[in-house]
């Protein structure tokens, strides 16, 4: 990819098809030239206060119009976007800025509270995006005319991780490129897709969509937060026809559907974030919803496995084979395994990082010979198809036995009276460690922790079977939407009583 440059994605789309809606929200609508206008006076604000190619902005926003506008405005600038997780707190905030080296803060003004708390101690000049949209532009309007290379850094993004400090994925334009050209290719396009993004523009998978967006001219129906009511009418308000979700979103969405079924337009729901609880999958098949279940990193730029639409029912419960332009294997201690055998999932392509924002000896232990490990635990069947069991972080064993928390979860969840479940591993003298389970009960539920004990006998090994449940009102979850299994951990210490 040395050497490989095409021409910036927002300006050649505007000239494409200047016309064509590039987004559409709430609060108002743009096409893709409007857009452009936008963003390139942002731009020729980012030069006014003093930005220098290759510098790091960092951006604490939701999902709005002009968050949109300035992710492409600090590209036009050669900049360099490092999104911050709005639910962070201001401990989080002040590292990772200061990680990053960032020389500007850009805040969305719902956050300002969060900004005040660390205002004295980041390294950078700090800017309420309100106020820099208010600001002359003193000049001429930005142009950007340089090309874009494709080995340039475009994002850094920092990993949640669930032990240690996060750390900071860097993704080049190559990076996004190839992997909404690896998209397209397993998916299609089709005249008139909309991708609804429900997902935070701060995680790579919000991220990905607004690449993908300029990249094949496609229309984003931009939703500032996730309420599944609002995101079922809007699915079928503007014909969209693709969204991403992780499984509890889903899981709401169906929840509060009308009918049994979305509208015909509708044709892919690309589902993330983690292993699919079986009752879930199950629900989708009966109902013919498309769902494409799905498998990727911040590391990967969004996805690189993902189920072919052929495969949807046959393969159900699969997260598919790698996207066109990767490839994947198992390897445990050294050894590529061979199908059926679990280990860790590496995987290979130009949507790979190059590694991690000052981290050389963490980059050299994840990245082999263009192999990032994962430290994701799964197995390839006979066909090749990627089967996720689990996290490694997550991965508890019980008297020699591997216990992965996302078959106990899928177990427990497929009792009518259980909303949601997490499950981890807790130290046990005589076993090492034992699954202990926190369950969401569904509404007026009587369900006492005997009878779903004796509901998991009968399903799972002894092992498997948890030996404690606690009953909450909720799960902790990320910005994602995904389990946070570090903070049932530290529930623990003090457990909720039943």
């Amino acid at each position: 990819m040395v050497g490989t440059t095409l021409p910036v994605w927002l300006k050649q789309r505007a000239y494409l098809t200047p016309h064509r809606l590039a987004l559409i929200s709430e609060e108002t609508s743009l096409t893709f030239a409007q857009l452009e206008q936008r963003a390139s006076h942002l731009a020729g604000l980012l030069v006014q206060q003093g930005i220098k190619p290759g510098e790091r902005i960092a951006l604490l926003a939701g999902n709005t119009v002009s968050t949109v506008a300035l992710i492409h405005a600090i590209g036009y600038v050669k900049g360099v976007l490092v999104p911050l997780n709005t639910r962070l707190s201001a401990t989080e905030l002040i590292w990772q800025i200061n990680d990053a080296q960032a020389s500007l803060l850009l805040f969305d003004e719902a956050y300002q509270d969060k900004v005040e708390r660390l205002k004295e101690k980041i390294d950078c000049p700090i800017v309420a995006i309100s106020q820099l949209i208010e600001k002359e532009l003193n000049g001429a309007p930005f142009k950007t005319e340089n090309p874009v290379d494709l080995d340039d850094l475009h994002t850094i993004i920092y990993t949640s991780g669930t032990t240690g400090r996060p750390k900071g994925a860097m993704l080049s334009y190559g990076n996004h490129f190839w992997s909404a050209v690896g998209s397209v290719l397993n998916l299609g396009l089709n005249q008139g897709d909309r991708w609804l993004c429900c997902v935070p523009l701060f995680h790579v998978s919000g991220l990905s969509i607004l690449m993908r967006s300029v990249i094949y001219g496609m229309s984003v129906v931009l939703v500032e937060r996730f309420d599944p009511v609002r995101v079922n009418q809007l699915i079928t308000q503007h014909k969209v026809t693709h969204i991403s979700v992780v499984s509890a979103m889903l899981q709401a969405l169906i929840e509060h559907l009308e009918s049994d079924q979305y509208p015909d337009h509708l044709r892919v729901i690309l589902l993330g974030g983690g292993p699919v609880p079986e009752p879930l999958l199950k629900t989708c098949l009966k109902r013919s919803l498309p769902v494409y279940q799905s498998y990727g990193l911040t590391e990967t730029a969004s996805q690189i496995v993902t189920l072919a639409p052929e495969d949807v029912e046959r393969k159900a419960g699969s997260a598919g084979k790698p996207l066109f332009p990767a490839q994947i294997a198992i390897m445990e201690n050294g050894q590529k395994l061979s199908a059926g055998q679990a280990g860790e999932i590496v995987v290979k392509g130009p949507n790979v990082t190059k590694g991690y924002f000052n981290r050389e000896e963490e980059t050299a232990r994840v990245l082999k010979d263009g192999w990032i490990y994962t430290g994701d635990i799964g197995y390839l069947d006979e066909e090749g198809y990627l089967e996720v069991l689990d996290r490694r972080s997550d991965l508890s064993i019980s008297g020699g036995e591997n216990v992965y928390p996302a078959e106990v979860e899928s177990v427990l969840m497929a009792h009518p009276d259980v909303k949601e479940a997490g499950v981890i591993g807790q130290e046990d003298p005589k076993w090492g460690e034992v699954p202990v389970a926190f369950v969401v009960k569904q509404p007026q539920s009587l369900l006492s922790e005997e009878d779903l004990i004796h509901f998991s006998r009968a399903r799972l090994a002894s092992y498997k079977v948890p030996r404690v449940i606690y009953f909450v009102d909720h799960l902790p979850r990320n910005a994602a939407n995904k389990l946070l299994r570090r903070e049932l951990r530290s529930l623990l210490e003090n457990p909720p009583k039943n």
